[in-house]
């Protein structure tokens, strides 16, 4: 045993603030001794309520919008094109311009999701919106306040080190509870309160370089009072004698190397390696943390086992929902992999099970053979129910007594299809669900995919997979009276979903929709084929010429040729989509409330926002941006 253990004390931690050892230079280096315990307390406390009233105005916001939705479009089903006048205009000067300025503006002028590249190697992200940059800014410099609020009166300057330490540690573990439950897919707080997971990995984001900051100085604060109090060998001499510490310091050096491996460009330019290293990174220092509070019975042991709880939790919930939807006695997911022009992919997951999938959601999508465990957000085209497969299994005995005495009376009918007997008690057949999406041809696994498709002579292949989902489709759009749906590229796949939706609430009287229209940007005429028979669906649905009018914008056409308008309702245009000409020109022409959707990549989304932003003031026009930044 070292001389350092030696002179260390048999009970190293307690719980009251107080340490049994007499204060001195050694004693500063472990325990609660100079600990504020009351004020870590009641600055946790502040932190806790602060973000439980953040949590709180978003909610009361959130249902105060979606009451008035409500109102609107029950109004909106029974009114005429001149009754739903009365929702299109503004009722007060003060919500625009709260729009305008601030929570649909950008920091500065009108960058938002475009992202900051120096070179195509290069990608610094994006820029958070204005209301983004305020909570980030007042949790950030909170945060900073509550760790230098300290007893700077004392004469001891390891008691003040010590202080720092017990406040920064606790702060560190009180603020990994949202760390982590803001990182999980099924973080409870994005149907809640109906916000974007985009937004809260943003937030993710910033509080996991806040804890970073806050375990860092806790280290290094413990290790200037060992350096006081023993000289630089008794920071060795303390890791080899007390797990407790060993497990603190496995923490945060995990810890730092996340903050090393994490900044945008390295994440943009490594993803699916930065993923893998992240999250066994993520593991260790929860492991480090738990570990070195429960060696030395610090007092924060319910937080720390409130995150791996929040952890195991999302967990478990991911797998139930990969089970549910993919496994089952009639076998597994398959996926029909499709290689189309313009270096892009329609994927098709043949599901085991029937699933709701609402317009503008996503799902995660393993498949195991080009991936392995990996897997990636896309948002879901289309969906459609098709009939579930025989089961194995006998015949249920309901069923067959009900077919038997069907055979007595007509000795024609089936007596061992299910089908019959379930249409004999008017019960619908079971089915299952088929999910399509289209992936455009990047980098790592959407790269393999499109090469191993377009390798095939059919251009066309079957393989084994998994989803997990759905996740997101928050915004609902059966209360607006006009809808303008603009999306670039690949971001088609997204407002697809909705103008299907759309129209067949039209169909059925249930949407106050009068006015759908679809603006599409693509670079050549071959991107066309993407969503062709999805298109070639909504094009023959009932109703869709009195409300839906899709313009396609052809930015590099190959030949004006190419370039011509099928009908009134589809037109194409050779060129970029002018965001601001073309709700110029629907903004007069609106029926009822109006909202402006975007999706595609940030510049396009970015032009979009500051024209919807220049003209919130007109009249009732909302804004909602589907994004997914990493």
């Amino acid at each position: 045993m070292s001389t350092l253990a030696a002179r260390l004390p048999a009970t190293l931690e307690t719980t009251n603030g107080s340490s049994s050892t007499p204060a001195g230079p050694t004693s500063y280096t472990h325990g609660l001794n100079g600990v504020d315990q009351p004020m870590n307390h009641l600055l946790v406390s502040f932190l806790w309520l602060s973000m439980a009233g953040l949590c709180i105005f978003i909610f009361v916001a959130r249902f105060t919008q979606m009451g008035n939705a409500y109102i609107r479009h029950l109004f909106s089903l029974s009114a005429t094109s001149e009754q739903l006048s009365f929702w299109a205009e503004n009722r007060t000067r003060i919500w625009p311009k709260i729009k305008k300025h601030f929570t649909y503006a950008p920091i500065w002028k009108k960058r938002h999701n475009r992202e900051i590249r120096l070179s195509t190697a290069l990608n610094f992200g994006t820029l958070p919106s204005r209301f983004h940059l305020v909570l980030l800014t007042l949790y950030v410099l909170s945060n900073l306040a509550y760790c230098t609020l300290l007893d700077y009166g004392q004469k001891d300057r390891s008691a003040i080190m010590a202080d720092l330490r017990g406040r920064t540690g606790v702060l560190a573990v009180a603020n990994m509870i949202p760390l982590v439950l803001l990182a999980g897919r099924n973080n409870p707080l994005i149907p809640m309160l109906k916000v974007s997971f985009d937004t809260y990995n943003l937030l993710h984001r910033w509080m996991g370089r806040i804890v970073i900051l806050e375990s860092f100085i806790h280290t290094l604060a413990w290790a200037i009072n060992n350096v006081w109090a023993h000289g630089w060998p008794g920071i060795n001499e303390s890791l080899k004698a007390t797990p407790s510490f060993r497990y603190g310091m496995l923490g945060t050096v995990a810890m730092l190397l996340i903050l090393i491996q994490s900044p945008s460009p390295i994440r943009h330019a490594f993803y699916e390696t930065f993923l893998h290293l992240h999250q066994l990174l993520a593991f260790l220092a929860i492991l480090g943390v738990y570990a070195h509070i429960k060696l030395a019975k610090l007092p924060q042991l319910p937080s720390i086992r409130a995150v791996v709880a929040i952890w195991v939790i999302d967990r478990l919930v991911r797998w139930a929902r990969i089970i549910y939807y993919n496994v089952s006695r009639t076998g597994f997911t398959t996926v029909t992999v499709e290689a189309l022009p313009g270096e892009a992919c329609r994927v098709t997951f043949n599901l085991v099970r029937h699933g709701t999938f609402t317009p503008g959601c996503h799902i995660y999508a393993y498949i195991p053979s080009i991936s392995l465990w990996m897997s990636h957000p896309f948002s879901v085209a289309w969906s459609e129910d098709i009939p579930a497969l025989p089961s194995p299994t006998t015949t249920n005995p309901t069923t067959s007594s009900i077919l038997s005495q069907a055979s007595t009376k007509e000795s024609h009918l089936p007596t061992t299809n299910t089908q019959t007997a379930l249409a004999l008690l008017d019960v619908p057949p079971p089915s299952r669900s088929t999910i399509s999406l289209v992936i455009s041809a990047r980098t790592g696994m959407t790269r393999s995919l499109y090469t191993l498709a377009s390798n095939s002579p059919s251009n066309q292949i079957s393989l084994k997979g998994l989803i997990e989902g759905p996740y997101g489709g928050l915004e609902s759009l059966h209360s607006y009276g006009t809808i303008v749906l603009f999306a670039a590229g690949i971001g088609i796949t997204h407002q697809v979903s909705h103008v299907r939706d759309l129209l067949q609430g039209y169909d059925t009287h249930t949407v106050a929709a009068r006015k759908i229209i679809l603006i599409w940007s693509v670079r050549n005429t071959e991107h066309l084929e993407w969503i062709r028979p999805f298109m070639d669906s909504i094009l023959q649905m009932p109703g869709r010429r009195d409300v839906l009018k899709v313009l396609i914008f052809v930015t590099k056409p190959k030949s004006a040729r190419e370039v011509v308008s099928p009908s009134r309702s589809v037109q194409m245009f050779p060129g970029r989509a002018n965001p601001g000409v073309l709700l110029d020109r629907e903004i007069v022409e609106r029926v009822g409330a109006m909202v402006v959707t975007v999706c595609g990549p940030g510049a396009f989304a970015d032009e979009v926002r500051g024209a919807v932003r220049r003209r919130v003031q007109v009249g009732r026009v909302d804004f909602v941006e589907e994004a997914f930044t990493w």
